[in-house]
């Protein structure tokens, strides 16, 4: 039997196949002609990945066939493939999953066991929906009411926005994202809220509606989901706030209310949706590399975000923390973390890390741009996120090719790749002799 994520990385690559087929049609542009391959290829990339890097704009390229089949991309790519293909199944079918099925959907929703993997990939496409619908409600209300759009408008507008903000892709149907909306709350909180809501990813979600009023029983992955979260979106948005204060090109002309509301925005978005309230590329330098850090980590594991995840970020600054205190093992909450979890968040984040600096590297040889500028083109690809400089567009095919591979290789993550390509797992039935090497 192919292994379960062998299957999730090849259903990934089929849906940027097909996306990229039908935005090569010409009636996928809004003008005369067709898209070039790359475009449609970065851009499939892009929603498929649930990441918002676009090479063109989006409300200004393409028509509005194109841009329904960038809605489903974001759609398919934030629910998983497999996820979505399994529910289609039940649907056509009704009849009990096969245990391929059943390996695969449990990969991708990071299941526990596969007796409850049917439940539970129907209710991830169930809250899904009944959170986008509940954010498009808001927004199509705001829109209709307040910026003079019809009624229709105002309801696609609502779900392309509602969508792209809880799957964290960060397509925005504005040439200038969301710049018009800074101070508008009723746009700028529904839209923050269902970032943070499809961050936190699915188990942490359906945790929190069973047992919401008895946090201890919450589990050890729930409990660190949400503690890191709230650390980052408050210390995130603080420092980006504070940073920004000042600057006569984001912040600087806005009132306090309004300061702190976009600040708060621009604190999230590194969760990983690409949406921005200011211009990015007018940021300081220190933002730059904030948001950086922030885009790196993302959010939680089995959500719509991108990142090596708050959680292995939190696995790793525990052990740190009981190796400084010569704590022989790393506990968190009253509870002991096994060694396979130290060693497989050691391993995403080298590899992470790997990626993220061979790639900013090439950026810095083979493009003319900054330090500053290509990390965080770099990261925000690897992340998923979304968010630029504004230099995208400028990139010549090789760097776009590159940000494609790796808003494919952030979305899947680097242990899943790794573990597509290895045919099986290799058992020593032997330990060796062992020794110490002189760390440090």
């Amino acid at each position: 039997m192919q292994h379960p994520a062998q299957m999730i990385v090849a259903g990934f690559a089929l849906a940027i196949g097909i996306g990229t087929a039908l935005l090569m049609l010409p009636a996928a542009k809004a003008g005369a002609g067709a898209a070039s391959a790359l475009e449609a290829l970065f851009t499939s990339t892009s929603a498929v990945c649930v990441t918002g890097l676009i090479v063109v704009d989006t409300p200004a390229y393409w028509s509005g066939f194109g841009q329904a089949v960038i809605l489903a991309l974001i759609q398919v790519g934030g629910l998983g493939i497999m996820t979505f293909a399994s529910w289609l199944v039940l649907l056509v079918s009704n009849r009990r999953m096969g245990l391929k099925a059943r390996l695969t959907a449990a990969t991708e929703t990071k299941t526990m066991g596969l007796g409850d993997v049917r439940s539970v990939v129907v209710r991830v496409v169930k809250v899904s929906l009944l959170l986008e619908a509940i954010t498009a409600a808001i927004l199509t209300v705001r829109l209709g009411t307040t910026y003079g759009e019809s009624w229709p408008r105002a309801l696609w507008l609502g779900v392309f926005h509602a969508v792209s903000a809880f799957n964290n892709a960060g397509f925005a149907l504005y040439s200038d994202s969301l710049m018009g909306f800074v101070t508008d709350p009723w746009i700028c909180l529904p839209i923050a809220g269902a970032v943070i809501a499809g961050g936190l990813g699915f188990p942490v979600l359906f945790e929190l509606r069973r047992r919401f009023r008895k946090p201890r029983s919450w589990s050890l992955h729930t409990k660190i989901v949400l503690g890191a979260s709230a650390i980052f979106l408050v210390g995130g948005s603080a420092f980006i706030t504070a940073v920004e204060w000042s600057n006569p090109a984001t912040l600087g002309p806005l009132d306090a209310p309004g300061k702190l509301l976009a600040g708060f925005f621009q604190g999230v978005m590194p969760r990983t949706a690409g949406f921005n309230s200011v211009d990015t590329s007018q940021m300081n330098p220190a933002t730059w590399l904030g948001t950086d850090v922030l885009m790196f980590i993302g959010g939680a594991s089995a959500g719509t975000a991108g990142g090596i995840k708050v959680t292995t970020f939190a696995v790793l600054f525990f052990v740190i923390y009981a190796e400084v205190r010569g704590e022989g093992a790393v506990n968190i909450f009253r509870r002991r973390l096994h060694g396979d979890l130290q060693r497989q968040a050691l391993t995403v984040v080298l590899l992470s890390v790997a990626a993220v600096a061979v790639s900013t590297l090439a950026f810095m040889v083979f493009a003319d741009f900054s330090l500053d500028q290509s990390l965080f083109e770099v990261t925000s690809a690897f992340g998923t996120v979304g968010l630029s400089t504004g230099i995208t567009a400028k990139l010549a095919g090789g760097e776009q090719l590159l940000l494609t591979a790796l808003m494919f290789t952030g979305r899947l993550g680097p242990i899943t790749i790794a573990s597509a390509l290895a045919l099986r797992m290799r058992v020593r039935m032997y330990d060796l002799p062992e020794e110490r090497p002189v760390i440090g």
